[in-house]
């Protein structure tokens, strides 16, 4: 005789219930996540500064450049979400440090940015400049939701992909996103809507592209509608999607579970730099 699991043996509205349940967790998190990150919002107002590697600040001459040798993670560029700032990576920036990460920058955009392109470029900029003081040839780049949209648009759109060796993204609207219609009333939020010419330019073809993409989508992500849309499904792209259950999305950039898989993520490409094909991780 065939043995149920046993959440099946359930009657539906049992299953339902602790569907229930579960979002209830997840809200009551975000909430939580969102009164400690209003806290510190304030300290991420301004751009970050400068620094080298023991977090000491320092004024760079145009042609100095930090030394790589020692260093096997290249710079980890952080890029935040819709009308956030760098402030939400505390807690992932103390996690990667922790565990050996010690370049760790932070791009932050005006909430005044009214189209994708315009911040893409900038990040550009961003990236060579780090580029060219450091001595490192690429970097990698985490993005939270629409930072992770535009990060994608400078990899796949501007040539970033001969900088960029791995983009990871959370809760990144990759096909668009249907939800809170009335926040449409902002240029950058109509670009991240399904059928967007931004998001068609994203679905165009990409040969060649170089970049290693990894996207962390949640079950319980309430900003992206359908839930799949955090996913990366382009043919042309080396893109692994892990789903992260029972957390929303706020939580995604200062989970443990998430910081522990973004850690995976990057050390897997210290170890396979030329590693190539995509994968889906479910």
């Amino acid at each position: 005789m065939k043995v149920l699991p046993f959440f099946f043996v359930f009657p539906p509205c049992l299953r339902q219930l602790q569907l229930s349940a579960a979002l209830l967790r997840a809200t009551a998190l975000e909430l939580a996540i969102l009164a400690g990150h209003l806290c510190l919002y304030p300290s991420g107002i301004a751009q970050e500064r400068r620094r080298d590697p023991v977090g000491e600040t320092v004024v760079l001459p145009e042609t100095s450049r930090l030394p790589t040798t020692g260093r096997p993670h290249p710079p980890v560029v952080l890029l935040h979400g819709f009308v956030d700032n760098r402030s939400v990576f505390v807690l992932l920036r103390r996690s990667l440090t922790r565990h050996g990460w010690h370049h760790l920058e932070s791009l932050n955009y005006s909430p005044l940015t009214c189209d994708i392109r315009t911040a893409a470029e900038l990040l550009g900029r961003h990236v060579e400049e780090i580029c060219d003081r450091t001595g490192h040839a690429e970097v990698d780049i985490v993005g939270h939701s629409l930072g992770g949209l535009i990060a994608r648009y400078y990899v796949q759109r501007l040539g970033g992909d001969t900088r960029v060796r791995t983009l990871v993204t959370l809760g990144t609207p990759h096909s668009g996103t249907r939800v809170a219609p009335p926040m449409s009333a902002h240029p950058i939020v109509r670009q991240m809507r399904p059928g967007s010419d931004v998001i068609e330019e994203l679905r165009e073809p990409a040969p060649g592209c170089r970049t290693k993409f990894v996207s962390f989508w949640s079950d319980l992500d309430q900003l992206m509608l359908p839930l799949e849309t955090a996913c990366v499904t382009h043919e042309d792209l080396i893109a692994q999607n892990i789903r992260v259950t029972g957390i929303g999305h706020l939580a995604l950039p200062v989970h443990p579970a998430v910081a522990a898989g973004i850690r995976q993520a990057l050390q897997a490409q210290d170890a396979a730099p030329g590693v190539s094909g995509a994968a889906s991780v479910a």
